[in-house]
């Protein structure tokens, strides 16, 4: 799934399509940044980042943090993700 995809969802009245727009978007940053560290692991990123690793590591990090508490609230409000 890309960013583009989620549109109709985050732009939905229904706060449970909100919310579940706002996890696939989070999952796909996660993906997209994970992505990223690891390319950088291996030395295949193909340019040299302005962000410490450390800062955009921290940032994965709070990132998985959300998700987790997004999926918690999911649980307990019944909304399937």
């Amino acid at each position: 799934m890309k960013l583009n995809e989620t549109v109709d969802l985050m732009l939905s009245n229904g706060y449970k399509q909100r919310f579940i727009g706002e996890y696939q978007q989070l999952t796909i940053r996660i993906n997209g940044l994970k992505s990223m560290l690891t390319k950088w692991d291996n030395f295949e990123l193909g340019f040299i980042p302005t962000c410490p690793y450390e800062l955009l590591e921290g940032q994965l990090m709070a990132m998985k943090l959300y998700q987790k508490f997004l999926i918690d609230r999911a649980e307990i409000e019944g909304i399937e993700l």
